[in-house]
């Protein structure tokens, strides 16, 4: 059995399809009828036909005397009405009408793929910066949101469709995003450590802190989802009273925490320069020792020669080289002047081929140095020194350079170990 008595006809079968171009929730009614004028708008004939078109959904809103119910049909569809496609419909298809229809129903088609815009523009509000009490601070934001109806059954449990205005929507939404921002901005200073002279450079983190916020409130309050939020601007009167005052605030701690800093950094630099150059002088102490020991017993050994020399000459000054001849003439100590000769020999021979060796940097002819048992490595402020000789580990020990905890290593040793 049909859906229709072909007794209630009375009258050609509709098309139920929308085309408007621009809407977000739009009513539905017979061409040959006008909105709001008379019954007629809300009658269904038979063997009418729905379109729905992709990102629509039809809203059949049945009013009976125990209260009112929806059938949602979403798109694409396009068939002829019946009460299988209809579930609400088919229970209550047997009641009473009471029309020159089959039934009464009011249609909506509410836009799914509509991406609604809404601007704000929040004028200058006083804002607190938690640090500065006193002074308070003009700001203004500026922005967009947009947002599209996904659930739309909860859509239609907050709203009345017949009442719906579009413009009249926008408005409740704008008032809420204004409460929101407003309240973010306000709280950013204590709440989330913004400095409210800075609240301009902190636009994005502003954004996700009302985006949160505002998600939830605008899906519980009218059913939409937001597609984006964006904080466009954030204005600071930087002519106001308590902006000026705040940075002059600001700006005599910055000097002052700059100056701290800058001294401290002075002092540390000195004393790092002085603990370079200390280590510095030190190590090349070190290596000029190293490096001059042969000049150093070069002339050690020159000293030696003068000494003698002069040993030599003081005896003869004496006369304990001399010989008394012809009553008490002065004559010669064979044995003197022989000793003399060898010794003079033997210093002249040193000292020639000692300055000679010097002068070609061939100090081959002294004494040999100590025999080389080890090379060693040594940490000293941490820094790594050496190789020394056993030799001269035990100079520097001498010297309290080097301490019975000290780091040595040389090769053999797996790892560094204390002396």
């Amino acid at each position: 059995m049909g859906l229709f008595s072909k007794k209630k006809t009375g009258g050609l079968a509709d098309v139920i399809r929308c085309d408007e171009k621009n809407y977000l929730i739009w009513k539905w009614h017979p061409k040959d009828s006008k909105l709001g004028e008379n019954k007629r708008e809300n009658e269904i004939r038979s063997d009418s036909r729905l379109r729905v078109k992709d990102g629509e959904v039809a809203v059949f809103v049945y009013k009976q005397k125990n209260g009112a119910y929806q059938d949602f049909i979403e798109g694409p569809f396009d068939q002829k009405l019946k009460t299988s496609n209809f579930p609400i419909l088919s229970t209550i298809i047997g009641w009473g009408f009471d029309g020159q229809s089959p039934f009464q129903a009011e249609v909506y088609f509410i836009n799914l793929a509509k991406i609604i815009q809404v601007r704000f523009a929040i004028p200058f509000f006083d804002v607190y910066d938690s640090r500065f009490i006193d002074f308070s601070v003009p700001v203004a934001v500026r922005g967009a949101l947009t947002f599209a109806i996904k659930n739309y059954k909860e859509f239609v449990k907050l709203h009345r469709l017949i009442d719906f205005s579009l413009e009249d929507f926008k408005e409740q939404i704008n008032n809420t995003i204004n409460r929101v921002v407003k309240n973010a901005v306000a709280n950013a200073p204590a709440k989330n450590n913004i400095p409210v002279v800075a609240i301009e450079s902190r636009i994005a983190q502003i954004n996700d802190i009302v985006e949160v916020d505002l998600k939830e409130r605008l899906s519980e309050i009218f059913g939409i989802n937001i597609a984006s939020f964006d904080i466009s601007f954030i204005e600071v009167d930087k002519t106001s009273e308590g902006y000026r005052s705040i940075c002059a605030i600001t700006k005599d701690i910055t000097l002052k925490t700059m100056e701290a800093q800058s001294a401290a950094n002075i002092e540390n630099y000195a004393e790092t320069l002085r603990i370079n150059r200390e280590e510095e002088q030190y190590a090349k102490h070190l290596q000029s020792r190293t490096e001059n020991l042969a000049a150093y017993q070069t002339e050690k050994q020159a000293d030696v020669a003068i000494a003698g020399a002069e040993a030599l000459s003081k005896m003869n000054e004496k006369g304990v080289g001399s010989i008394d001849m012809n009553n008490g003439g002065i004559g010669f100590n064979p044995a003197a002047i022989m000793t003399s000769i060898s010794v003079g020999k033997v210093v002249g021979q040193n000292i020639a081929g000692t300055m000679s060796n010097a002068l070609n940097g061939d100090f081959s002819n002294e004494v040999p140095p100590p025999i080389v048992v080890g090379k060693y490595f040594v940490i000293q402020n941490g820094k790594q020194t050496g190789p020394y000789t056993l030799e001269q580990i035990k100079m520097l020990s001498l010297e309290a350079v080097f301490k019975s905890d000290t780091l040595v290593w040389k090769q053999g040793f797996n790892d560094w170990v204390k002396a």
